[in-house]
């Protein structure tokens, strides 16, 4: 095909979402940098895939992760390339396809193509048309000296484990027998769960329907079926219904976890103090008959907890209000049990959300942390004698977990830490074997602990 061609357009990639066939291959090349761009400047990737336009979403959206799976990797053979950075679109085009081609196992499409392409895309941005030629050089560079320049970035750690040094360094301390573990994890993709709706199926029953949709699944945990493949949610059997949600194995713990040693039939008062999206409110709520407060900060997230809600059939008392100012939403009445799940810097998901390792700066931690602790200080009183807190974050970091407990446990002598699990760590099955000490399989990286306050 001649350099520059306009007439390719989008055959069903080797792997990834499918896209209608009219849309230009370089114009998914574009939208994907341009998102590239919005992450560079600190918006996040959720937000920068609303900004493409819908019938480019599911394409943007496949080579997106993709590349932010092998960024960093891009980012060194940028460099060997250029010894100058080049202007923003420029960099961030150059980053895209050397992130999709620099190993031919899982390309989407292959390297001449998204060269070609790459170069088209550059000559129809007026903010990197300048340097279509320099791109042009470049990839063709790239693609002579492929092997060479891809094992110079293997002495690079950064290149290696697409995370910041201090992030690699973290984890390393915090989990010196398991970091490359969860390294690895982070940048393989994840399964799609789903969570059952108890009051209107079981895990078997609904095991059985997907069979009959021929739908590959799994059962994960108690109350979980876990995707062989990934579908949208307007594709999967009983979603509108409320019959199902889409939530990980490891958020599908929490809900168990508090209302597991709650006595049957009753219907404890119960706080859910960071609720939005919804996702753990409604587990609740399918386990008992309790009285939920569904509590946000923001709230149009309020609103989300609202509309997940009403799909499953569900009712709580939604408020909108801060966690850490009780004066301002509190009745006065103590809570039976409240889950907090709180802020974090969400190092846990990393692999359903690849931009969080290039969005957090390594001061966030602190600064996460001293939210947690003053939420955990704020919330305690609120809890009656015999009730139960648990703390739950998505993250693998020791400060947001086992720190901040030993350290809430060390000013708090009327709380008890409970048998709960810990930091999970996320994992992913290999040839089919369970990875050992994490149960279900296939989830992502959480913290959890129960709090038990011993009465007066």
């Amino acid at each position: 095909m001649n350099q520059g061609s306009e007439s390719l357009r989008v055959q069903p990639p080797r792997r990834g979402a499918a896209t209608p066939a009219s849309v230009p291959l370089w114009r998914l090349l574009q939208a994907t940098a341009e998102a590239l761009l919005a992450v560079r400047s600190g918006v996040s990737g959720t937000a920068a895939l609303e900004r493409v336009e819908s019938s480019l979403r599911p394409g943007v959206q496949s080579l997106f992760f993709q590349v932010l799976r092998s960024l960093a990797r891009a980012e060194h053979l940028r460099r060997q390339l250029a010894a100058r950075k080049p202007p923003p679109a420029a960099d961030a085009l150059l980053c895209v396809v050397l992130a999709l081609s620099w190993r031919s196992e899982g390309a989407p499409y292959e390297p001449f193509t998204l060269v070609d392409q790459a170069v088209e895309a550059a000559k129809r941005n007026p903010q990197s048309r300048s340097q279509s030629n320099f791109i042009n050089a470049c990839l063709r560079r790239f693609l002579r000296e492929r092997e060479l320049l891809v094992q110079r970035s293997e002495l690079d750690p950064v290149a290696v484990w697409n995370h910041p040094s201090w992030w690699i360094a973290r984890l390393r301390q915090d989990h010196p027998q398991r970091w490359q573990d969860i390294l690895r994890a982070d940048n393989r993709q994840p399964p799609m769960t789903l969570r059952v709706n108890i009051r209107k199926s079981t895990q078997a029953d609904y095991l059985a329907r997907l069979a009959a949709a021929g739908i590959a699944a799994r059962p994960s945990g108690p109350y979980g079926v876990c995707l062989q493949r990934a579908l949208p949610v307007q594709l999967i059997p009983g979603f509108d219904a409320g019959v199902v949600s889409v939530q990980d194995a490891a958020a599908q713990m929490a809900a168990p976890l508090l209302l597991g040693h709650w006595p049957a039939g009753a219907g404890p008062r119960v706080l859910d103090a960071c609720a939005a999206p919804g996702g753990k409110s409604a587990h609740l709520l399918e386990l008992s008959d309790c009285s939920l407060t569904a509590l946000d900060l923001d709230p149009l997230r309020c609103e989300r907890t609202e509309q997940t809600l009403a799909r499953l059939g569900l009712q709580a008392q939604i408020v909108a209000g801060d966690a850490a100012r009780p004066a301002d939403w509190w009745d006065g009445a103590l809570f039976d049990a409240i889950l907090l799940d709180a802020p974090c810097t969400a190092s846990g998901i990393v692999r359903r959300h690849p931009d969080i390792a290039w969005l957090r700066q390594e001061g966030d931690v602190a600064q996460l942390a001293a939210v947690q602790a003053r939420l955990l200080r704020t919330l305690w009183p609120l809890l009656g004698p015999n009730g139960r807190l648990l703390y739950a974050t998505c993250s693998v970091f020791r400060s947001e977990g086992d720190a901040q407990i030993q350290t809430f446990l060390a000013h708090n002598t009327d709380a008890r830490l409970m048998a709960s699990p810990g930091h999970l760590l996320p994992v992913f099955e290999a040839d089919g074997q369970r990875v050992p000490d994490n149960t279900p399989p296939d989830h992502d990286g959480f913290y959890y602990a129960l709090l038990a306050k011993t009465s007066a």
